[in-house]
């Protein structure tokens, strides 16, 4: 063994002397060397245990996104910018600063989709009971949306309520107006109609009778309520009506049963400033 060591020595203290080094010169850049490697290893190990985070965050960001299109929200179309520049920047994520870069973006993202889609769920939660009287609940156009069906509201090209659509109206203003998250919420009365042209009369065209249905609607939701179901009860401040005629349909005009289901008024629960601002910080 020590005559291992002594050759060992040996062979230091020539290979010293043939590249121009001491043997204390030859040691030194020996201690040096060992400390580059002992930090490239370092480097190398945490470069991957970054890489292995942002996997895992980009497949949350996935998760997040395939969740929440499928409770109908458009990510995609919202995120189609940062998604293209995410995908450059992981590409060109060479380095471990870079990597980091990359990391805490996807985490921001997904923080981000995270509180959106708690936001929508919760909401949702709220209005399950809306869902339990056979309304449909859904997310349209990245809003949440109460679907009245038009037929049950009115007769064909009219704009006086029928009395299942009153009871049907009262309902959904009691479940607003008990939830005091809810009755804060700002709504648009959205009327729609199917494509069957509509010429003369005081409508004049669909355009006039989605409207007129909406502000009948309105009209219902914030009149006082009392025991014999005189109105909503709802805060007027919070309500506005609109018509679009037939230009929004939800199902294909070419058949009746399509056709019905266009003829609606929506009630659309409108973003309030801060899930604004979460999704503006998608685009």
């Amino acid at each position: 063994m020590k005559r291992h060591v002594r050759s060992l020595g040996l062979l230091t203290a020539l290979l010293a002397s043939a590249c121009g080094y001491s043997e204390d010169e030859w040691q030194a850049q020996l201690s040096k060397y060992s400390q580059l490697n002992g930090a490239y290893q370092e480097e190398k190990k945490a470069h991957a245990a970054t890489r292995a985070e942002l996997d895992a965050t980009m497949k949350r960001v996935s998760d997040l996104t395939r969740d929440l299109e499928a409770m109908g929200f458009n990510v995609a179309e919202l995120s189609q910018k940062l998604e293209a520049e995410g995908t450059e920047k992981q590409r060109l994520a060479s380095s471990l600063e870079d990597l980091r870069r990359a990391l805490e973006e996807y985490k921001a993202r997904a923080a981000q989709l995270e509180k959106i889609k708690q936001r929508f769920e919760v909401l949702r939660a709220k209005l399950q009971k809306l869902t339990n009287l056979g309304l449909k609940v859904q997310i349209r156009h990245n809003r949440m949306v109460i679907s009245l069906p038009g037929d049950v509201l009115f007769a064909s090209g009219q704009d006086k309520l029928r009395d299942e659509g009153l009871q049907v109206l009262s309902q959904v203003a009691d479940v607003i107006r008990k939830d005091e998250q809810l009755r804060k919420r700002y709504f648009q009365v959205a009327g729609h109609t199917d494509n069957m042209p509509l010429k003369g009369g005081r409508f004049k065209d669909n355009w006039g009778l989605s409207a007129m249905r909406a502000r009948e609607v309105l009209v219902f939701l914030v009149a006082p309520a009392d025991d014999k179901g005189g109105g909503g009860g709802l805060d007027s401040k919070y309500l506005h009506a609109a018509g679009y005629g037939d230009i929004d349909p939800i199902a294909s005009n070419a058949d009746k049963p399509g056709r019905g289901q266009n003829r609606r008024v929506e009630l659309v629960l409108m973003p309030d400033v801060e899930e604004m601002l979460d999704l503006k910080s998608l685009i």
